[in-house]
């Protein structure tokens, strides 16, 4: 997908890019620029609960176990 940035700086969200994020007129977005690419999601109600459970499964089951008697 392209857009134009107008001469107000503002561009304009695609409708398929409204519709996979679900968004509504009034939604807040985040911007976050890596490099010379930016990526684009709706903000979170609470980061607590969007990120709760990211980690889940990255580890092996008994890891944090191995981790702890490695300390004493």
């Amino acid at each position: 997908m392209a857009v134009k940035l107008s001469s107000k700086n503002q561009i304009v969200v695609p409708l398929e890019a409204r519709k996979a994020l679900s968004l509504k007129p009034g939604d807040k977005l985040e911007i976050v620029v890596k490099g010379n690419m930016i990526m684009m999601f709706p903000k979170p109600k609470s980061w607590e609960a969007a990120i709760r459970g990211i980690a889940r499964g990255v580890y092996p089951k008994d890891y944090l176990e191995k981790e702890r008697q490695s300390w004493g």
